[in-house]
């Protein structure tokens, strides 16, 4: 075995040794990596193989759901009114939006039954700006959780979204009284409620999950979202018919299919017509679209949005909490 190399001074007379590498059990530092997988040891937060980073997100569906609950209940214990807000908040919207829109700018031309138009669409549209709001702040606001627990980090996002599925559940008991009270029949087209509020849920789940990466490295972005979900929307129907639109849009054909393919507007749509008979019905021209290519959108969006935004947040797995 070679000698230590020696440190000399400037007169040449040597001053010191470098010391051997630490050994264990007679094994040099530079095998421990072949020792630590020899016995099967990993890093504590290493990323897992995707298949067993679902297995252990599917294993917690319970966490999630009971995380989610007791966020709900919790959100509301200071304030007087409790989890009437959860009801009263999109209730003076819609009371905020008529004024403005429904009356002073008479917006509501074209749409025979604008007050059930007006209160579907904001209640709809709600579910997604705040589950997108929630998610950009699910990982930056658990930190403490995230250092302390090992647990699939996705679990959090996808908590704030259920959070936010909890309070729609209970708004649409009202949404459903408001549209029987303006005279729309109860009929078998409200069972696609279900799957809408399904895919829709699935949408929001993958948006979260993509700003949940970006809110926990890019904390400004919390910043940009208010403005961001305006824009969005504005130009997602939820105040005014689309359709009115389009004679005016006519020699700009590219910017109404991209707004046909806007993600917020096809579940407007598919909401009211479902709920709405009159808007179902009616000869509102409604950019060219027929339930079936509604419900294709709506699912693909769902799948895009979904697989991208898991895919998304799965590669940065290792980089959450720390800092």
């Amino acid at each position: 075995m070679s000698h230590p190399e020696r440190l000399s001074s400037s007169g040449g007379e040597p001053v010191g040794t470098i010391a051997e590498p630490p050994r264990m059990n007679g094994m040099s530092s530079e095998s421990l990596a072949e020792f630590a997988a020899r016995h099967g040891l990993t890093q504590s937060a290493a990323r897992p193989r995707l298949r067993t980073y679902i297995g252990q997100v599917w294993q917690r569906r319970t966490f999630i759901w009971n995380f989610a609950s007791a966020k709900t209940t919790s959100m509301y214990t200071s304030s007087r009114l409790g989890q009437l807000w959860q009801v009263l908040t999109p209730l003076l919207n819609v009371g905020v939006y008529y004024l403005i829109f429904g009356l002073l700018m008479n917006t509501k031309r074209g749409v025979s039954d604008f007050m059930p138009f007006l209160v579907t669409g904001v209640f709809i549209f709600t579910f997604t700006q705040r589950s997108v709001t929630a998610g950009a702040k699910s990982v930056s606001n658990n930190l403490s959780l995230i250092r302390a627990l090992h647990f699939p980090r996705a679990s959090l996002p996808f908590s704030y979204v259920i959070i936010e599925l909890q309070q729609l559940l209970i708004s649409m008991i009202v949404l459903f009284i408001i549209v029987l009270a303006f005279g729309e029949p109860l009929t078998l087209h409200w069972l696609l409620i279900v799957p809408i509020l399904a895919l829709q849920l699935v949408f929001n789940m993958g948006v979260a999950l993509v700003l949940a990466r970006i809110g926990a490295f890019t904390p400004d972005v919390q910043q940009l979202l208010p403005f961001i979900l305006r824009t969005w929307l504005y130009t997602s129907g939820v105040i005014f018919a689309l359709g009115e639109f389009s004679k005016r849009l006519a020699d700009h054909s590219w910017l109404i299919e991209i707004l046909k393919l806007n993600p917020g507007s096809v579940y407007l749509e598919l909401a009211r017509t479902s709920l709405i008979e009159s808007y179902r019905t009616t000869d509102l021209p409604r950019w060219g679209w027929s339930d079936s290519n509604l419900w294709w959108y709506a699912i693909g969006w769902a799948i895009i949005a979904f697989a991208g935004g898991f895919w998304y947040f799965y590669r940065a797995e290792e980089r959450y909490g720390r800092g």
